[in-house]
């Protein structure tokens, strides 16, 4: 008796690939092209990802690559974010001390708070600021892709996700090269500049390149404060949720208060930080979330039109430049009175 239904799941399942694959063999192929020219080109992969997907956003009109495109850029999006959970321990956390940690704390959540005031003084949405500011203020392209999935479904939200994703990884290749040469003229010690940069760059990868092109103690240093805001992302996608649920739906139509995606993050987390996970799984986990991240970028591009982009004027991209100069000055401000 269970044999005919076995086999209707497996039809099923098959069946399924078959209409996905074509749309996320061309979300593999854009991410594919995206590193090597990142790698080559020195500029962020995720900016290359965002671009190549824009140029082939005919496949995401109409045809066979549809299905696989909105897969890629909801649930495969979804996948990348629960295993950045593999790049974080309590140990690293715990390890920063409580001063580092507060500044973090603090200047995530004034830097998200000023987004959405800002935003709303400049006429946008308020979840605008929300996704700007918390891009800005934890991990760049990652932590927009996050907030993006935990929110609810709207006419401009793909639109708006693109706008940020493209804006903090400009910004972040710019304070790369810019941020050492402050933490230099203001003469910060090691472990202060260290600090700045872990806590001002948006993306891993720059404050990777920013800190160790100072020095290897300013480098750990800002890639464990670094963490530290990616951490931040759990809460963050716990406020968001809270924010903007319909409290008027009913209770078996509200969305969880923590989506699928955020409790596996969750998990993995706890996970790495009781020592369960060897260092190669850990590896495994965090190049395949960035591929993921990647093909779920492709996509997002893909179903986005560049005429869509030139209509947002440049009242946002003034939003998300004061959203980091704010950001930056703050840090230095923090830094500046703790010694």
């Amino acid at each position: 008796m269970r044999a005919p239904a076995a086999s209707f799941s497996l039809a099923t399942a098959m069946e399924g690939g078959r209409v996905l694959a074509p749309g996320l063999l061309a979300c593999g192929v854009v991410a594919a092209a995206s590193a090597f020219l990142a790698q080559h080109y020195g500029a962020p992969v995720m900016l290359f990802a965002l671009l190549l997907g824009m140029a082939m956003n005919f496949l995401s009109v109409e045809g066979a690559c549809k299905p696989g495109i909105e897969f890629a850029a909801r649930h495969v999006l979804r996948v990348g974010i629960a295993l950045l959970g593999l790049r974080i321990t309590a140990g690293q956390v715990a390890a920063l001390g409580w001063e580092p940690s507060l500044l973090v704390v603090g200047s995530v959540a004034a830097t998200i708070t000023v987004g959405i005031v800002a935003a709303r003084l400049m006429g946008f949405d308020w979840r605008f600021g929300l996704l700007s500011g918390g891009a800005t203020a934890i991990c760049g392209a990652s932590a927009a892709l996050a907030i993006s999935a935990a929110l609810p479904a709207h006419a401009k939200k793909d639109r708006a996700t693109l706008f940020t994703v493209i804006g903090v990884s400009m910004l972040s290749t710019v304070a790369m090269i810019a941020y050492p040469l402050v933490a230099r003229a203001l003469g910060l010690s090691e472990q202060a500049a260290g600090v700045f940069l872990g806590a001002t760059i948006h993306d891993v990868a720059q404050v990777v390149g920013a800190g160790y092109s100072m020095s290897t103690p300013v480098g750990d240093s800002a890639t464990i404060v670094k963490l530290m805001r990616v951490a931040m992302l759990l809460p963050v996608i716990v406020v968001a949720t809270l924010l903007t649920r319909d409290r008027n739906a009913p209770a078996g139509q509200r969305p969880p208060l923590l989506p699928g995606f955020a409790l596996a993050f969750a998990a993995l987390v706890v996970i790495n930080s009781l020592g369960w996970v060897p260092k190669v799984v850990q590896s495994t986990g965090g190049d395949i979330s960035r591929w993921c991240l990647l093909a779920a970028i492709a996509g997002i591009g893909m179903k986005t039109q560049m005429r869509e982009l030139v209509k947002v004027g440049w009242r946002p991209v003034a939003l998300m430049v004061g959203e980091t100069l704010f950001l930056a000055v703050l840090v230095i401000l923090c830094l500046r009175f703790a010694s």
